[in-house]
């Protein structure tokens, strides 16, 4: 048997074995796989599932962790970037297999029926799959999973990997919609937390053996170097995710003491073993590799694995026990019916210095866009270049001012309140897209980012690719910028996509990207530093800028004067006591969307204007320059244009 396959075999069946084994273990620690009192689906579904479902956790990962892997290490047209998408496709098959299997075993578990092969099980299981929401978003799983397979076997150029990586974490979206974080009250932190905690699982355990099947004794460095670096971005996310879901079912620490807090103690244990495998590969093994020239270290690679898969496995078992916070929420008022939570005190000038209700996702971003900003400063200043003080300034604030949006006390009280609402529409519309196009940070990247050299991509490489994209580069065009600004407006408020990003917390996510992406892409039309596809004259966006605003203005004096609710069933049922009544409480809305849009089109006006001004400033002294370098013969040639002028004009007249 060639070395390689019995390194592909060794890799499989070490993920399987362990993964199996502590899926085992994590059941009997928690009793997961114990009879039910009522309706039980028998031994076969309940020790099933979980085994299922953690052989299906590593395939989805093994397929999501090479497309990655070869998106951001492998080079385009290379025998190593077809290996990884062929691994890919064969992990998404195995994600496709598992996945029905799993959707299978979980509705004979709901629904206590148990396994069989009647006809009654098979309509009741489309059923299921068609009507219930659980069995919706495993159909949609694993319709993605065979999307997934067929993709990954039909595409074999770097470009279109991108979207490959696209099309599994879409996969991974009905995933964090169900299992412990579909039934807590906090229901938006366990959604963010379990869908960052699949991504870095995926980066993590799939990237590894991805780059275990694919180095060799001439890659083996430079794969490990840039797998390392994912792997340090996923422990970030594996960490905080776990630590906030772990915090929202267990509670309190004397819950740890029980078995889904000793579930949760071994997977703890778990990630700080692999932290450290991760720390002695970056560290020391990595260096040793380089220097003896010798391969990728087979058994530390493997041990590393047998860890992934154990702990993989424990988590499967975990996600089938029950947690010690109950997750099943009374619901007595009618704020509680609607959001899940007890509707807050009165929004008071104090509680909006204090209240808060954080956005995970968001507030990750935001950290980690400030670090990696000053991180591409400081790598500026150690080679010797600058970079203006007032760009990262400029930056940090945007990104304080969006994590304030979407984790303060806008965040708490938007659902309760549309004037709150309105207000973090406008602060993320508005005032944080004038605060970080200023950053310019496709400047500071393409600046500071390691250029590749060998065909493949890097955080450069894609996000040049990106923004010179056909579609980004018709986005980007300052008049559809203006147009998708303002009309966004009434697409959003006036069709369904309101009420979906008010009662479905994805659709919130969707709505704060849309409304950061379009006012950043309004805002880089007027001021931006980064390079765009066109750029208009000052006088035109001054016009434009006029012309968009007074569309908002439009749409604010249209609340104002609204004798209706836009949602009647959500904002005016919420059973309030306090503040204003939900109409008028809407017609203030309708006054900050007009109001508070005139800061920042004043501070957008200034920034025009100034740059008009050092735009002129600049081409007076590139023509003195030139006058200069000429001993003044543009001027001479002017006068003598002049004299020309006034002496057929003298003709004229005679």
């Amino acid at each position: 048997m060639p070395k390689i396959r019995k390194l592909s075999v060794a890799t499989i069946v070490a993920l399987a074995v362990a993964a199996i084994i502590g899926t085992v273990l994590g059941l009997l620690i928690g009793h997961a796989a114990d009879p039910n009192v009522l309706a039980d689906p028998g031994p076969a579904v309940r020790w099933g599932i979980p085994i299922i479902k953690g052989l299906f956790n590593l395939s989805l990962a093994t397929a999501i962790g090479s497309l990655v892997l070869a998106a951001f290490a492998l080079p385009d047209g290379s025998p190593e970037l077809e290996r990884a998408l062929n691994i890919a496709a064969i992990a998404a098959a195995a994600w496709t297999l598992f996945g029905f299997l799993n959707l299978i075993f979980t509705f004979a578990s709901v629904s206590g029926s148990g396994l069989s092969l009647d006809n009654t099980f098979g309509s009741n299981l489309w059923l299921f799959t068609t009507e219930i929401q659980l069995g919706q978003y495993l159909g949609m799983n694993l319709a993605a999973g065979a999307l997934l397979t067929v993709c990954s076997l039909a595409v074999r150029k770097l470009s279109w990997v991108a979207g490959l990586v696209a099309l599994a974490l879409a996969g991974l979206v009905p995933l964090a919609l169900t299992g412990h974080a579909a039934g807590t009250a906090n229901h938006g932190m366990a959604v963010n937390s379990m869908g960052m905690h699949l991504v870095g699982v995926s980066l993590w355990v799939g990237g590894l053996v991805a780059t275990l099947l694919i180095s060799n004794s001439t890659n083996t460095v430079l794969l490990l170097r840039r797998y390392s670096t994912l792997a340090l971005v996923a422990f970030g996310l594996v960490a905080i995710s776990g630590a906030s879901a772990a915090w929202i079912r267990v509670g309190s620490w004397s819950n740890l003491a029980s078995s889904y807090g000793i579930l949760i103690l071994l997977k703890s244990a778990g990630l700080v073993i692999l932290g450290s495998f991760g720390a002695l590969y970056r560290l020391r093994v990595i260096r040793a590799i380089e220097h003896t020239g010798t391969g990728m270290r087979t058994r530390l690679a493997i041990s590393e694995l047998v860890v992934m898969g154990a702990t993989a496995g424990v988590a499967a078992a975990l996600a089938r026990t029950a947690p010690p916070v109950e997750q099943t929420v009374i619901a007595p008022t009618p704020a509680q019916l609607l959001t899940g939570d007890p509707l807050p005190p009165e929004l008071t000038a104090l509680r909006w210095l204090t209240a808060y209700k954080i956005d995970l996702v968001w507030l990750v971003i935001g950290v980690f866009a400030i670090g990696a900003y000053l991180f591409g400063v400081r790598r500026l200043a150690k080679r010797g270049d600058k970079w203006p003080l007032g760009r990262t300034v400029s930056w940090i604030l945007g990104m304080l001012t969006l994590i304030w949006v979407t984790s303060g006390p806008i965040n708490a009280y938007q659902e309760y309140l549309f004037s709150a609402h309105m207000i973090g529409h406008m602060i993320l519309a508005m005032v944080v897209p004038v605060l970080l196009v200023p950053g310019a940070p496709v400047t500071l990247i393409s600046r500071a980012a390691e250029k590749r050299h060998d065909d493949s991509r890097g955080l450069r490489e894609w996000v040049l690719w990106a923004v010179h994209t056909k579609y980004a580069q018709f986005v980007a065009n300052p008049i559809v910028a203006a147009v998708l600004f303002a009309s966004s407006l009434v697409t959003f408020y006036y069709t369904p996509l309101f009420a979906w990003s008010t009662r479905d917390h994805l659709g919130h996510e969707w709505m704060i990207v849309h409304f950061v992406i379009t006012g950043y892409l309004f805002a880089q039309a007027l001021i931006g530093i980064d390079p765009g596809p066109v750029r208009l004259p000052f006088a035109v966006r001054l016009l434009l800028l006029i012309a968009t605003m007074a569309f908002h203005a439009f749409f604010g004096l249209s609340l104002m004067s609204a004798h209706g609710l836009l949602l009647a069933d959500w904002y005016g049922a919420m059973g309030r006591t306090w503040g204003e009544p939900p109409l008028a409480d809407q017609q203030t809305g309708g006054a900050i969307a007009w109001g508070i849009g005139e800061i920042p089109t004043a501070f957008l006006t200034i920034m025009v204007a100034v740059q008009w001004a050092r735009s002129d400033a600049k081409d007076a002294k590139r023509l003195d320059r030139a006058s200069d370098r000429t001993g003044g013969a543009d001027i001479d040639a002017y006068n003598e244009m002049l004299a020309k002028l006034a002496a057929r004009d003298e003709r004229g007249t005679r």
